[in-house]
């Protein structure tokens, strides 16, 4: 007897430990796997899928789609322009990259600065905006959040304009796909910055770094952003048949991925299903139920040493092998996968124009597109190295993505971009501190290891101290300094 009844007690604590194991297996790759996934209709906010939907999650640039709402509802309400001059501050030239790079003083048109930070997603352009409206960040930053509270989204918080790295800024795919439908809904008028396919300033041209503007069919905004600590963000909407859609992905692994799967969810919720109906309502999104966690922390998986090499915007020129298909035509039957889509040549667009200095038409636009171009083509013999880096580090991120800079020569292979993660967001300049034109501030001290280490090839660098020693005191002294 004692035997018999000692068994259950063992069975029950065995199926214990089976039921807890077989659990966190199926609860913990969502958390691992860390991405967030909505589909919904723009119109109606039906939600067609979610996962992880109500996640929260810190936003990185798409904290611009928000920059760019207030701004507007500025401009709706008579209190500012599009031609209003608004003055680049110390703050502003301070920003972490990605941004235009003006010197503290340039002036810029509202119209100009919304377009910059749309397309090149420029971190500094947003401040331009959030002080001219809001005159400083703190207080356009509560303008925000005063927003977001009344269009219902509930997980978010703001600190800044740009969603530079901060532990405080956070939303969710819930929030976002919210405030895509409000810009629709309230700004019709002024869509035409959500999906600008490229600007040009003086010489250089900057794509839109939403990779479905241009190849996938229909594709009509919206914004991406990147920092570690979130992974690739991107907020798409397309429209087929007058039919709208709007797309969040979430921690996606790369701009390539994030655009892949943004194409996969649409396709989904435009191809006829005539089972459709037998798929369980899952409501609107203003309803979607959110969840009281922690952002998840990618910056290890993103930025972090194991990853093979650092993460850009420019990593998935390998996207057709994994198609298996040669780059194709969007417009070439029959109809392409979303891989296919996203790794097809964009379509051929004329780039928009943006330009420093007050609105300007006819002959005086021409002279401000020669004037800015000629600033860009003016640089001391003895600044060319610092302006490469500078460059470099201005395409290493967008909100830290890298950009494509089209005015490179043709036939050349734009050089994979190193990710900046400043894991903080900029801090104001000392008083009287002028800052340098084209100088990144913060962004030197925040370079992950590995990319210190991509910068300074420890190969080049030895043979030099050795060759150059004769005198074995020399010798000592160089081989300290690398040591230190």
């Amino acid at each position: 007897m004692p035997f018999i009844t000692a068994q259950p007690r063992r069975s029950s604590s065995f199926l214990t430990i089976v039921v807890a194991a077989l659990l966190s297996l199926t609860v913990l790759p969502r958390v691992a796997n860390a991405e967030a996934l909505l589909l919904i209709e723009a119109d109606t906010g039906k939600v067609l899928q979610a996962d992880n939907a109500t996640y929260p999650w810190h936003p990185a640039s798409v904290t611009k789609l928000m920059t760019l709402y207030v701004t507007l509802q500025a401009v709706k309400q008579g209190r500012l322009t599009p031609d209003t001059l608004l003055t680049v501050s110390p703050i502003a030239s301070a920003q972490s990259p990605s941004k235009m790079g003006f010197r503290a003083g340039t002036q810029v048109t509202v119209d100009n600065a919304l377009k910059m930070m749309m397309v090149k997603s420029a971190n500094d352009m947003a401040v331009v905006l959030a002080e001219g409206v809001g005159g400083s960040i703190d207080g356009f930053s509560a303008m925000m959040n005063d927003t977001a509270a009344r269009l219902g989204m509930t997980q978010t918080h703001y600190v800044n304009p740009n969603g530079l790295p901060a532990d405080e800024q956070v939303t969710s795919a819930r929030d976002l796909a919210i405030l895509a439908r409000a810009i629709i809904r309230d700004l019709p008028e002024y869509e035409y910055y959500v999906h600008i396919p490229a600007i040009r300033f003086g010489k250089r041209v900057t794509r839109n770094f939403n990779k479905l503007i241009g190849r996938y069919p229909g594709a009509d905004g919206f914004k991406t952003g990147f920092i570690c600590a979130s992974g690739y963000n991107l907020v798409a909407s397309a429209t087929r048949n007058g039919r709208r859609l709007i797309a969040v992905v979430l921690g996606a692994n790369s701009g390539q991925d994030r655009a892949v799967k943004a194409a996969q969810l649409l396709e989904r919720g435009f191809s006829t299903n005539t089972l459709a109906w037998l798929t369980p309502s899952l409501g609107t999104v203003d309803n979607l139920a959110p969840i009281a966690a922690a952002p998840p922390d990618l910056r290890d998986e993103m930025c972090g040493p194991k990853r093979k090499r650092p993460a850009s915007d420019e990593d998935e020129t390998v996207a057709n092998a994994l198609s298996g298909n040669p780059v194709m035509s969007m417009f070439q039957p029959p109809a392409l996968r979303p891989v296919d889509m996203v790794a097809a040549e964009p379509e051929p667009t004329q780039p928009v124009l943006v330009y420093t200095g007050p609105t300007r038409t006819g002959p005086a636009l021409i002279a401000a597109e020669t004037s800015d171009a000629e600033r860009q083509a003016v640089k001391p013999a003895k600044k060319k190295k610092k302006a490469r880096v500078a460059k470099k580090n201005d395409t290493a991120s967008e909100g830290h993505e890298a950009s494509v800079d089209q005015a490179a020569p043709k036939g050349t292979k734009p050089r994979t971009a190193v990710i900046v993660d400043t894991n903080k967001p900029a801090t104001k300049p000392a008083a009287g501190a002028k800052p340098t034109a084209g100088k990144h501030t913060g962004a030197k001290h925040a370079t992950a290891k590995p990319e210190a280490a991509a910068d300074k090839p420890a190969a080049p660098a030895k043979p030099k101290p050795k060759a150059a020693a004769k005198p074995a005191s020399s010798s000592a002294t160089s081989d300290a300094k690398p040591k230190s």
